[in-house]
């Protein structure tokens, strides 16, 4: 998880990563990207074998904004919360990073953000 941390905030421009880098679930990681729907990233990776959820685990099952990231003061949309299970390898973790900065930097040119 340190390592989608620590590459996400480097190779995505405008996402902060959500939490405490230390004092959190070590299976977790929530980010939030700047200019990208939410619900379209989550489809997106859906699209290339990413299981990835949005918003906090605690709104999951409701689509408004995350009353939990909101009251941490972080982006509530365009949010996107990563889950790694025992089954997830090495290479399913390079791949994603590998794809992420892509899938979102296509999903802001179709909202017509560009030069990021």
């Amino acid at each position: 998880m340190d390592r989608i941390r620590a590459r996400v905030a480097a190779e995505v421009p405008d996402v902060e990563v959500v939490g405490d880098p230390v004092d959190r679930l070590p299976h977790l990681v929530t980010f939030s990207c700047l200019y990208v729907d939410g619900e379209a990233l989550l489809h997106a990776l859906d699209r290339r074998g990413f299981a990835v959820s949005s918003g906090s685990s605690c709104t999951s099952s409701t689509l408004r904004p995350s009353h939990v990231l909101e009251a941490m003061g972080v982006l509530s949309h365009g949010n996107v919360r990563v889950s790694l299970h025992r089954e997830t390898t090495e290479a399913d973790v390079d791949r994603l990073l590998a794809e992420l900065p892509g899938i979102v930097a296509g999903l802001r040119a179709e909202a017509g953000v560009t030069g990021l």
